[in-house]
């Protein structure tokens, strides 16, 4: 997978970098279903350590259907990013239509005990067309 970060959001210094790439070997386009991958980015540039908690998506479907996928941590982690460190993590999402979008939140606790809600930037599901 290209390791092109398309997009960018920055909350209260944290930095979230986002790629996302089709992925037809995975998708069932005959039976209504395509598959995307993400690549995740999740930079600590403010001064303080912060923790992951947890996850907020909203993904939306080409119908314009909504799914909100709330949960802890991301990936089955809750990680700990000292100031200037960074985590990766890869996930995917599958829908019932060839386009959509993903954007949402993460809330992290800081080292000082506050609570940010770190912006996941808006980013399009789009298959590439296909000849049907």
């Amino acid at each position: 997978m290209k390791e092109l970060f398309q997009h960018t959001a920055i909350t209260s210094g944290i930095t979230v970098r986002v790629a996302v790439s089709f992925l037809p070997e995975q998708s069932r386009i005959e039976a209504g279903k395509w598959f995307w991958v993400y690549h995740i980015r999740i930079e600590n540039g403010s001064d303080q350590t912060v923790q992951l908690l947890t996850r907020h998506w909203k993904i939306t479907d080409g119908r314009g259907m909504i799914n909100i996928v709330e949960g802890e941590g991301v990936v089955g982690e809750q990680p700990v990013l000292r100031p200037g460190e960074a985590h990766d993590y890869v996930s995917g999402c599958p829908l019932t239509t060839p386009h959509g979008s993903m954007e949402g939140f993460y809330t992290f606790r800081r080292a000082d005990g506050a609570l940010l809600d770190a912006a996941i930037p808006f980013f399009p599901l789009a298959a590439p067309a296909t000849a049907g």
